[in-house]
């Protein structure tokens, strides 16, 4: 494809120029009309790079958020609703796009759809913008004509998951400053300040108490190696990373989040929560049971619930009821557990595991505002040993010399 420059007039006969991409001057005039402008002119534009501008774009180019994916959700339901043709809804949303990478998504789906794909399928062509979840529910609205409520579900179920995002963020930002903080002052501490008391009770002679020969010998430890140090805590960090990208790793990782102290039963709400809103927007737009669930698994987060409920999967496809096949997987509380049964037996498993989806996200929304009260009092309490134990091991010796050298006066 090339990029031409075009003018045209709108409705109200203003002139109007831009850029767009394709494959030939026919295709940006129907991409003009399309938008509802009509084409004056159109030529292939010079396109002008200094020396080194395309990797520098390249490496300072945002890629596509959750936040662009929603906005676009909503767009798309808003037009739709209006009743805009989805070739003509792309061309306007991609000439009024201004993020680079999702001019391209939108360009990219254009010509998908251009070229006689369906929605879901273009869609597929992206995994790190869709996810699996998303893809599967616009082909369920494609197929049972209902996309326009799909697009507002879709928006309303990433603007949660947005938002439980940003409140994570929002309650560690505290505590993570706190950990920064300690650690460069434990390495200030030791590579700078300990090895000058070093020098000064070496020219005493005096027996140092326990806890100074302690701080000292881990001080001069880590002056001597520190650079093996660093690149012992380098190295399991990439190896750690590596691992936590395996199936395994991860799978053992999230099994072992659910089990931390104030932080699991955090993870575990939110993953319910997830769990039953997705289950709920799968099977009330139509999506078959086993296929809802295979779907459902990918977006709670957690690989170790996701496995648990292929498992509870796996038993609905055998023909057992999904309140028996969720009760053997281990991670539902009684209250989903209850829900599920009451709304097998009434007909009504949308509704209610969409007030499941509610009452956890309410209480998702209360934990997480309380993790760094939670937090703090742990961090005060490390903080106040280490300073504890530094007011020891520096105060001692000085405050023993100081009571020998005035017992030497006295005397």
């Amino acid at each position: 494809m090339a990029i031409y420059a075009w003018r045209g007039r709108n409705a109200q006969g203003e002139l109007i120029q831009g850029k767009l991409e394709a494959l030939s001057e026919d295709g940006v005039a129907d991409q003009l009309l399309a938008m509802g402008l009509v084409p004056v002119q159109i030529e292939a534009a010079v396109e002008v790079r200094t020396l080194g501008q395309g990797w520098w774009e390249h490496l300072s180019r945002h890629p596509v958020s959750i936040e662009d994916v929603l906005l676009l959700s909503r767009q798309l339901y808003t037009l739709n609703k209006a009743g805009v043709p989805i070739l003509r809804a792309f061309a306007g949303l991609q000439a009024s796009a201004d993020k680079p990478a999702m001019v391209e998504l939108l360009q990219d789906l254009r010509s998908s759809l251009d070229q006689g794909r369906d929605m879901a399928t273009s869609l597929a062509r992206h995994p790190k913008a869709f996810s699996p979840f998303y893809v599967a529910m616009v082909r369920v609205g494609e197929m049972t004509g209902k996309l326009t409520e799909v697009f507002l579900r879709l928006a309303e179920h990433l603007e949660f998951e947005r938002d439980v995002r940003a409140r994570v963020k929002q309650a560690m930002r505290y505590p993570s400053f706190v950990v920064i903080a300690i650690c460069v002052a434990m390495v200030i501490v030791n590579l700078f300040v300990l090895p000058v008391f070093a020098k000064v009770f070496a020219g005493f002679n005096a027996e140092l108490p326990l806890i100074t020969r302690g701080l000292l010998a881990f001080s001069g430890w880590t002056t001597t190696w520190w650079p093996v140090l660093l690149a012992v805590v380098v190295g399991v960090l990439v190896l750690g990373r590596s691992y936590l990208h395996t199936s395994t790793g991860r799978y053992q990782w999230d099994r072992r989040k659910l089990r931390l102290p104030i932080v699991g039963p955090i993870v575990l709400k939110a993953a319910l929560a997830r769990f039953a809103r997705s289950f709920a927007l799968s099977s009330q737009s139509g999506v078959p049971l086993v296929q809802a669930l295979t779907v459902v698994a990918q977006t709670v987060d957690n690989a170790y619930i996701g496995a648990r409920i292929e498992q509870m999967r796996d038993g609905v496809q055998r023909g057992e009821s999904i309140s028996r096949c969720a009760a053997t997987t281990g991670v539902f509380t009684p209250v989903v557990l209850q829900m599920i049964t009451v709304g097998e037996e009434t007909g009504e498993l949308d509704s209610l595991l969409f007030e499941v989806a509610e009452m956890y996200e309410r209480d998702t929304d209360y934990a997480i505002k309380g993790l760094a009260t939670a937090i703090e009092p742990v961090l005060l309490a490390f903080i106040g040993v280490l300073v504890l134990l530094l007011a020891l091991g520096v105060f001692l010796p000085m405050w023993s010399m100081g009571q020998a050298a005035m017992g030497r006066g006295g005397g």
